[in-house]
């Protein structure tokens, strides 16, 4: 189901992220196979967190994802989820194609890029918040 809003009891919301991980040393292991199952094992991961992957994406050394996500999830620990459960499958699933004596095991660089999206432009936003009327 696709929303922009998401309901709880007492809140709701419209968070979203924009997320880039990139391969350890810009490694170029990705081919078309691997980006759909790498798609498959994160989409799965942001089910476990009530989080929607909106979009995927990728090259050969790097993935791009945009999360609807509930404001109880904290993006550190979904992004420690998505790198983790993929690395192990994608190494489990395509030892042959991802040499670990040049990766030394890893996957992912232990980096990454997340930015938060959606919404009003911060100067809107500044400028509503300017504009409360504040009681005397």
């Amino acid at each position: 189901m696709s929303r922009i809003l998401s309901a709880g009891q007492h809140v709701v919301s419209a968070m979203h992220v924009h997320l880039v991980f990139v391969t350890k040393y810009r490694r170029g292991v990705f081919d078309d196979e691997m980006l759909t199952r790498c798609e498959e094992i994160m989409r799965k991961v942001c089910e476990d967190f009530e989080a929607e992957l909106k979009e995927f994406n990728g090259e050969r050394d790097h993935v791009h994802l945009l999360i609807n996500y509930p404001p109880k999830v904290a993006v550190s620990k979904l992004v420690n989820s998505l790198k983790g459960v993929s690395a192990r499958r994608i190494r489990q699933e395509f030892t042959g194609r991802i040499n670990r004596a040049i990766m030394y095991g890893h996957l992912w660089s232990p980096s990454y890029f997340s930015a938060s999206c959606g919404g009003a432009p911060l100067a809107i936003v500044r400028q509503y918040i300017e504009q409360q009327k504040r009681p005397l």
